[in-house]
């Protein structure tokens, strides 16, 4: 079962959205933020695509990323943070469109890491969404403690 140990996640997230210069340099905007669930969509620009017009791997996934990493920043306790431990995305069809919608959800929630899943669709004109990639993460839980003990470490 799925369950925040943050009753005030999604405030502390978009705290820590503001941040996130990365994702505001793509264009990214969040769509949806739940418990355990995270989505966005990113309007399609030249500066997305490869020479062949497709929109770069990396953008993609960049995307996954993104939002299977906040899904999993909305179960931890306020205190934590998440980092990408592993990610490995599937390409499915190439984005050529005009926007991307990214869906992030957690699995299997842990203590020390959460096993996520992403998808990535490109959506053009009026069609339907089609779904372009699909990605597993794990994401790993960083305490206070964790942080003390590097920290404390790097000035030995």
């Amino acid at each position: 079962m799925i369950k925040t140990y943050n009753p005030d996640f999604e405030s502390d997230i978009r705290e820590k959205l503001e941040r996130q210069e990365f994702m505001k340099l793509m264009g990214f905007e969040v769509t949806k933020i739940e418990e355990g669930r995270f989505e966005g969509e990113l309007l399609l620009e030249q500066k997305h695509k490869q020479h062949k017009g497709f929109t770069h791997g990396g953008v993609i996934a960049t995307l996954a990323d993104i939002v299977a990493g906040f899904a999993a920043v909305s179960l931890v306790p306020k205190d934590h943070h998440v980092v990408t431990a592993e990610l490995k995305v599937s390409y499915f069809h190439p984005g050529v469109g005009d926007k991307l919608l990214a869906k992030g959800w957690v699995l299997k929630q842990g203590r020390k890491l959460n096993f996520c899943e992403a998808e990535v669709y490109v959506v053009k004109g009026e069609e339907q969404p089609l779904l372009i990639a699909k990605a597993t993460t794990t994401m790993a839980t960083i305490t206070p403690e964790d942080i003390a003990r590097r920290v404390t470490s790097s000035d030995s």
